[in-house]
């Protein structure tokens, strides 16, 4: 059963797939709004309760407009929050513009007085050596937020159906990007052709994302109803990595009424 909720910013239908709390806005910046606020609530009552937040960043166009609306909206003590992000592309440089360091630097660091910010050395000499550091770093404390993105193949960070594991014991790892993803990239503008983006990535994994306290992912746009259908309508699995969000009763998934469109009884 669904209920529509009306917030600050314009009508919300609230409803459950599962153990997931689903949110349909009429628009994108409705979505970004919502998202924003909610993240906003929660972070700075978490800060009345201790001393730091762990936050896990998530890049892409519409993560862009989410950050935007976040630092906008105020009251949150950026000083005391930690950063870490999602992914990096292996062999990327931090000033290549499709890195996420150099997007996450342009876009947050540089707007923001954080505490910390750990990033993914994409270009790093000795690749696990580099996600043996980052386990290191995850491993300190336990993740408070975590924004998401789902891509257009259904994976959750570079979790792709080829590679994902519900089971998984690291907290980061490298892969082979699909196909499907590297068109993504050159769609969302990233990069020129297929051939120019980068063959593997560092992720962290689908158990290191779902042990975060509070999560955040959100997917609009009609090139994500497919992946959205799929995520929300078919069996939970790997084949659809973004699915386990229906296992996690701490995650909150935000759509638009395109990335709903193809969803039945709504």
């Amino acid at each position: 059963m669904s209920e529509t909720i009306t917030s600050h910013y314009a009508p919300v239908k609230n409803f459950q797939v599962d153990d997931l709390t689903v949110r349909l806005c009429d628009h994108i910046t409705t979505l970004t709004d919502d998202a924003a606020k909610i993240a906003q609530n929660y972070l700075s009552t978490l800060l009345t309760k201790q001393s730091q937040a762990i936050v896990i960043l998530a890049t892409g166009n519409s993560q862009l407009k989410f950050l935007e609306a976040l630092i906008a909206l105020g009251s949150v003590d950026w000083s005391r929050i930690v950063f870490f992000h999602l992914d990096e592309y292996l062999g990327i440089s931090p000033q290549h513009p499709a890195s996420f360091r150099y997007y996450l630097h342009k876009q947050v660091e540089k707007r923001v007085n954080a505490a910390a910010f750990h990033y993914i050395i994409g270009d790093v000499v000795e690749p696990l050596a580099e996600c043996d550091r980052y386990t290191q770093l995850l491993q300190a404390q336990p993740i408070d937020l975590c924004f998401l993105g789902v891509g257009e193949n259904g994976h959750l960070a570079f979790n792709e159906p080829s590679v994902a594991s519900f089971d998984e014991t690291r907290h980061i790892k490298l892969v082979k990007l699909e196909t499907a993803t590297r068109q993504q990239q050159v769609g969302e503008g990233h990069f020129a052709t297929t051939e120019d983006v980068p063959q593997y990535a560092f992720t962290l994994t689908i158990s290191q994302i779902c042990s975060s306290k509070k999560i955040l992912c959100l997917a609009p746009e009609k090139r994500k109803a497919k992946a959205v259908q799929n995520m929300l309508q078919l069996p939970i699995s790997t084949t659809c990595p973004a699915s386990i969000l229906r296992q996690q009763s701490q995650a909150t998934l935000f759509l638009d009424t395109d990335s709903a469109s193809l969803l039945s009884d709504l």
